[in-house]
């Protein structure tokens, strides 16, 4: 039986102190895989249906044969796994301000996405996404000005709940238009919130995009016994 609990990283960041721990859930007796920054949980191996619908949302708006995706937002790695199940995916860029979880993933402390890093379709871009898309910046280098056909983005609480807070100018409408740039014609730009559909947010997604939705995901929570939710917005 694995130890109850286990401290496998351990890092001070300018955005504070992150650290990947493992514990014995005993009610369910699986191992558990949790981020922490600050005193801050950021994300667990337990909650992981948004993040995975987070890619099959997003991905199924398109209808092209071959997808060119960039994720905002590494964690522990589950949209990006889902990306890469869509046998359509022949290229994924992941964008991660934090170079230790890029080093997680590298030295495959994640069982269940084990193998992400190698995989020949992945680059894992070392990287302020939000400064990134306000810079211009190309998100491969190999091919300037290239366009994507969606950005899946998992990195804040909310839109409104920011974990820094130079990320809120991206929730505008001068923000998401500078996204846009990197979006092919009828792209797909989808977020993960941790709070239900927000309105105002969706009336700044409407200023930008031509379709916008809000997909309310629930998931059973086995720690309180009853579900839980999360929302992905998706815009075209």
């Amino acid at each position: 039986m694995s130890k109850r609990f286990e401290e496998l990283a351990w890092r001070e960041t300018p955005m504070g102190a992150i650290s990947l721990r493992r514990r014995l859930e005993p009610s369910l007796k699986v191992d558990v895989y949790e981020v922490k920054l600050g005193d801050e949980f950021l994300m667990s191996s337990l909650f992981t249906v948004a993040e995975i619908e987070l890619a099959r949302l997003g991905l199924a708006q398109l209808t092209d044969p071959d997808l060119d995706v960039v994720v905002g937002g590494l964690g522990l790695g589950y949209t990006a796994r889902a990306v890469l199940q869509d046998p359509r995916v022949r290229s994924l860029a992941v964008v991660e301000a934090l170079p230790e979880v890029i080093e997680w993933h590298e030295s495959e402390l994640l069982p269940d996405t084990a193998g992400l890093a190698a995989d020949v379709r992945v680059r894992l871009v070392h990287g302020d996404f939000f400064a990134m898309i306000d810079a211009g910046a190309d998100f491969d280098p190999t091919t300037p000005e290239r366009r994507f056909h969606a950005v899946l983005v998992d990195i804040d609480h909310t839109p409104r709940h920011v974990l820094h807070p130079s990320h809120s100018a991206f929730y505008t409408p001068a923000g998401l238009r500078r996204l846009t740039a990197l979006l092919r014609p009828d792209g797909v730009f989808a977020l993960w919130s941790d709070d239900p559909p927000d309105a105002d947010f969706r009336a700044v997604l409407a200023e930008v995009f031509t379709t916008t939705e809000a997909h309310v995901v629930t998931f059973p929570n086995p720690l309180t016994g009853a579900d839980s939710a999360n929302t992905v917005y998706v815009a075209t």
